[in-house]
């Protein structure tokens, strides 16, 4: 499975989507389920499937489904 297939898979599963949803409009609480409780679910699965762990200010700035790439990106993945 690709980083990108897994990554995908992440949000559908924390945030009950479908794959039409995973755009640059998905932002933190745009959806019922992404809210703080659900950002840190979505962090600790990230963090669990790319074997990272994320700093605070990632944490903080993993505002958008577009934004968690570009830091999994910084960390190599």
């Amino acid at each position: 499975m690709s980083n990108k297939t897994k990554y995908d898979k992440i949000f559908m599963d924390c945030f009950s989507i479908n794959e039409s949803d995973l755009n640059n409009e998905l932002l933190y609480n745009s959806t019922p389920a992404w809210d703080s409780v659900g950002h840190m679910t979505l962090i600790g699965d990230l963090e669990e499937a790319f074997s990272v762990v994320l700093e605070m200010d990632d944490i903080i700035e993993l505002s958008s489904f577009d934004k968690g790439i570009e830091i999994l990106c910084k960390h190599g993945i």
